[in-house]
């Protein structure tokens, strides 16, 4: 029985037009399935299911999703953490990341922020040590913030805005955990990872629960000391709004999955 699947040219051109079409006719393609974002049932044989390649330096898999969660398209992956999906793997993990564009682990945690008395699914963004600008040497100070203000990401003076949308980057959650936050190709090529983790992160219920219904994942960053490792949501909201007092702190809304 064909299926309604939405097939993009990307994905089409990574997987050849005759499995594309294999696919499109039900060949080889599921009936139900787990959506690889928000990790629910889906039926492609009854709604809209977008296929999305994850590709690596030598493996390629090939998930399905929801057509209303992100839509058909090829992500670029690390190997590692493709081989992590793979396997599927899962327990406490913790949230340190590999290796940001100016060299520096990056701490990553999620958390639901109250924002005019709705909760938002947010991460957020903490270097273990200062960022110096690509191609300096020596101590030159802390360039983190600039960097992400150069990006597109807006200082934060009061946490209960909402921060603007940031275009061409996003949040991907595959799987059900956190893999990636993902910035624009260069030359208008598919994404590729600001941060990844090491292995898939897991995030709460009630998060995946926010970021479903927003489709909208808020990132937060700041320098290093700035937010700590903070045990509670409320802490971690409390140190949100002394970074964003003492300038601190920014912020970009990023739609959730690789878009």
């Amino acid at each position: 029985m064909p299926r309604m699947l939405d097939v993009s040219e990307d994905v089409r051109a990574e997987i050849g037009d005759e499995e594309a079409d294999r696919l499109l006719a039900g060949h080889n393609a599921p009936g139900s399935y787990d959506c690889t974002s928000c990790r629910t049932p889906g039926d492609s044989e009854q709604e809209r299911t977008s296929t999305v390649l994850f590709v690596g330096e030598e493996t390629a898999v090939l998930a399905f999703a929801h057509a209303t969660c992100i839509p058909s398209q090829v992500v670029q992956v690390a190997e590692d953490q493709l081989q992590g999906a793979v396997r599927s793997i899962t327990g406490e993990e913790p949230a340190v990341a590999g290796a940001a564009p100016q060299q520096a682990v990056l701490g990553v945690t999620s958390g639901l922020i109250l924002i005019n008395g709705e909760l938002h699914p947010a991460l957020v963004v903490e270097p273990t040590a200062p960022i110096a600008r690509p191609g300096t040497t020596g101590s030159g100070g802390d360039d983190f913030l600039p960097l992400l203000t150069e990006q597109g990401f807006q200082p934060v003076s009061d946490v209960n805005l909402v921060p603007h949308q940031l275009p061409g980057w996003s949040v991907l959650v595959a799987m059900g955990q956190l893999h990636a936050v993902l910035q624009p190709g260069t030359h208008g090529g598919s994404p590729v990872a600001w941060w990844q983790a090491h292995q898939p992160l897991q995030v709460t219920d009630g998060w995946r629960t926010a970021a479903n219904r927003s489709h909208t994942v808020l990132v937060f960053a700041a320098p290093v000391g700035s937010i700590g490792q903070q045990p509670r949501e409320d802490l971690l909201r409390d140190a949100l709004e002394k970074a964003a007092a003492n300038g601190r702190l920014v912020a970009a809304a990023m739609p959730l999955a690789g878009t």
